[in-house]
C-alpha cells in the first residue's frame, strides 16, 4: 500500500504500521535534490541506517530519516 503521511510507503498488517522511505522519497522529501545527492546524503556516517537492502534499493524507517532532517535540516521540518 502506498500512502501516509510524507509519501512515504505504509505497509500495514493488521495492528501496526511500518512506514518506510526509498531514495525517492527521501528525494522529494529533502526538496527535490538530484539522485547523486541523495546518495552523498545517505551514506554519510551521520545518516540512519538502511532497514533493508532490497533488489530495487535501500529503505530507511521514515521516523529515522525524520529525526535525520530535524536534526541536520530543520528548515525542513514541518511544523502544524
Amino acid at each position: 500500500m502506498y500512502g501516509g503521511s510524507h509519501g512515504a510507503i505504509v505497509a500495514c498488517m493488521s495492528t501496526w504500521s511500518l512506514r518506510l522511505m526509498g531514495a525517492h522519497e527521501i528525494r522529494v522529501r529533502l526538496g527535490g535534490i538530484s539522485r547523486q545527492r541523495v546518495y552523498q546524503i545517505t551514506t554519510r556516517a551521520d545518516f540512519p541506517a538502511p532497514a533493508a537492502d532490497l533488489v530495487q534499493g535501500k529503505v530507511w524507517l521514515a521516523g529515522d530519516v525524520e529525526a535525520w532532517i530535524t536534526a541536520k535540516r530543520p528548515q525542513l521540518t514541518y511544523t502544524e
